[in-house]
């Protein structure tokens, strides 16, 4: 009975992050491949199949594969993930102009969020198009 809550649950989850993802895609203000590395997560512990349609996704599912695989992020990625948080952080330091602590706060957070993004392994590109996850 446990195993089938959690699995169920670990669904519903998954389901929720995906759908956190793709507003996250739509939206510069929310990130996408973290909710999307959450959701594999979910997924590769309670449904092989929801697993195997996020990795063979034509949008997401070449970085995860590569994530999944190696551990690492393409260069592309990894400078797109940077300019928009650069982008997204600007834009809000911006907005609270005026309240400095706050700006500061802003400033510190992104730039935590630039240095892990920096520190992560790069890999090329590669081609999965070839590969057959069931």
């Amino acid at each position: 009975m446990r195993k089938k809550i959690k699995k169920y649950l670990l669904i519903f989850l998954g389901s929720l992050f995906v759908i956190l993802g793709v507003i996250g895609a739509l939206l510069p203000i929310m990130p996408t491949t973290p909710f999307l590395l959450l959701a594999l997560a979910c997924f590769a512990n309670s449904s092989p199949r929801f697993h195997a349609r996020l990795l063979n996704n034509r949008w997401f599912g070449g970085d995860l594969r590569q994530w999944e695989q190696n551990r690492s992020i393409a260069r592309r990625a990894k400078i797109k993930a940077m300019m928009l948080i650069i982008f997204t952080f600007a834009v809000s330091i911006g907005i609270l102009h005026g309240r400095t602590q706050l700006q500061l706060g802003l400033l510190f957070l992104g730039s935590i969020l630039l240095v892990f993004i920096w520190r992560l392994k790069e890999a090329e590109s590669i081609s999965f198009k070839d590969v057959t996850i069931k």
